[in-house]
């Protein structure tokens, strides 16, 4: 099964069906580089052929699915349209589903939306989207997934995307360092900000900051506070955390606050978040990420 884990990890992933087994799953994560800031990578290996039909919600990154299996691949479906084989995710994709059946290999990387702006340019337009890659990049997509199932590793494939993500980012305009230093100050308060105070640091008017945040990112400030928060909460919530425990972690006003708000970004209540597998390896494929398990 490959592709499938891989959508099973475009972002968090809930299974319609059969939760996957992940014991017949091999995962390879690359080593920290200091060079990729941004960027995090995962590759995904099944050792047996299987199905999936896998319903996925909102993750704060753009994430790019490199399908290397062989035969018909992925099959994104979303708002009633199909998408097959590697595809780009941007934030937000709303109702969002990946299925399919076969075996092998796939790479799933995670873009921060402050570097999906230089590497894809046009990452505010994919907003809610889910589109080809080959209509991002065109011919480069092709070449870059040829090199990819042409090589004899997975450290040799992360270095190939190193290579090729580090070339766009080197050749591109960044976003302003306002923006920049706005989503990082969101990711590391894990959204508890206030966009009025975000303003004042950067001598930017509350207007002049929402207008230049949407266009470059896709998405608002206060959205993006939201979206981030939310994927704090339903990490510890996963981990086996009490609701009434994370709310006040991860600074909802109260457990209702956090219904409400997981309910909007999962369809889900937290209790039916916390026993659903689609966390079930996070500590594995990106460990970097994963909450504080106490609290």
């Amino acid at each position: 099964m490959f592709r499938f884990v891989v959508s099973i990890y475009t972002g968090h992933v809930l299974s319609a069906g059969t939760p996957p087994d992940w014991a017949s799953v091999d995962i390879a994560v690359p080593r920290p580089s200091p060079r990729l800031p941004g960027i995090n990578m995962a590759g995904f290996c099944a050792r047996a052929p299987a199905s999936a039909d896998i319903a996925m919600v909102a993750h704060p990154s753009v994430t790019l699915l490199v399908d290397l299996s062989e035969g018909e691949g992925l099959l994104v479906d979303t708002h009633g349209q199909r998408v097959r084989g590697s595809v780009v995710v941007g934030l937000l994709p709303g109702d969002l589903r990946a299925s399919g059946r076969g075996g092998g290999e796939c790479l799933q990387i995670r873009l921060e939306p402050v570097t999906a702006a230089v590497v894809l340019g046009s990452s505010a337009e994919l907003s809610g989207t889910v589109v080809s890659l080959e209509d991002v990049w065109g011919r480069d997509a092709g070449r870059a997934e040829d090199r990819l199932r042409a090589a004899a590793s997975w450290d040799d494939r992360f270095a190939i995307v190193a290579e090729f993500l580090g070339r766009r980012l080197g050749a591109r305009p960044s976003v302003d360092p306002e923006v920049a230093y706005i989503w990082r100050q969101t990711l590391t308060s894990r959204g508890r900000v206030r966009v009025d105070g975000l303003a004042d640091e950067v001598g930017w008017s509350r207007k002049r900051l929402w207008s230049r945040f949407r266009s470059q990112l896709g998405i608002t400030p206060k959205r993006a506070a939201r979206l981030v928060r939310f994927d704090h909460a339903a990490r510890l919530l996963a981990a086996g955390h009490p609701p009434a425990c994370v709310a006040t972690e991860s600074g909802y006003v109260d457990q209702s606050h956090l219904h409400r708000e997981v309910k909007a970004f999962a369809g889900l209540t937290p209790t039916a978040v916390a026993v659903a597998p689609w966390l079930a390896i996070d500590h594995v494929a990106w460990p970097a990420l994963s909450p504080t398990r106490a609290l």
